[in-house]
């Protein structure tokens, strides 16, 4: 079995498999949970491998749920991409699985999530946030 993730030093490397035709997940060998658990969170099944014997590594992967239509496997995996980059990781997805619809909209309930105002909490001695200068 191959791991496209190892192969294209990547975290997540979306992509489709031929035979049967669905929508994988990789993940670099040894990925941390953290990492599985959140491709779990945005709607992708874990697989799991494990060797015959007691050496050799799990191979472990993800798969859009076989239940979803076309179209509906292209927006999960399309709709990942932005909480997999706000984490951190490297992700790299095909343009035939790429849907701009689903993008946006994914990014935009990040932006809503993110500017969802929370109490503040004054003290005297801190700075107020509209002095802070703001990256992304």
């Amino acid at each position: 079995m191959g791991n496209r993730a190892d192969d294209e030093g990547t975290d997540v490397e979306i992509f489709i498999r031929a035979l049967p035709d669905t929508v994988h997940a990789d993940t670099p060998t040894g990925a941390p949970e953290e990492l599985l658990a959140l491709l779990d969170q945005l709607g992708f099944e874990r697989n799991t491998v494990k060797p015959a014997g007691s050496s050799g590594p799990t191979y472990v992967w993800h798969e859009a749920p076989a239940h979803l239509s076309e179209a509906q496997k292209k927006q999960l995996a399309t709709r990942a991409v932005p909480p997999l980059l706000l984490a951190g990781y490297i992700v790299r997805i095909p343009d035939c699985l790429f849907d701009p619809v689903a993008y946006r909209s994914a990014t935009a309930r990040i932006r809503s999530q993110r500017a969802t105002p929370t109490a503040p909490v004054s003290t005297p001695d801190a700075p107020s946030r509209a002095g802070r200068s703001r990256r992304a």
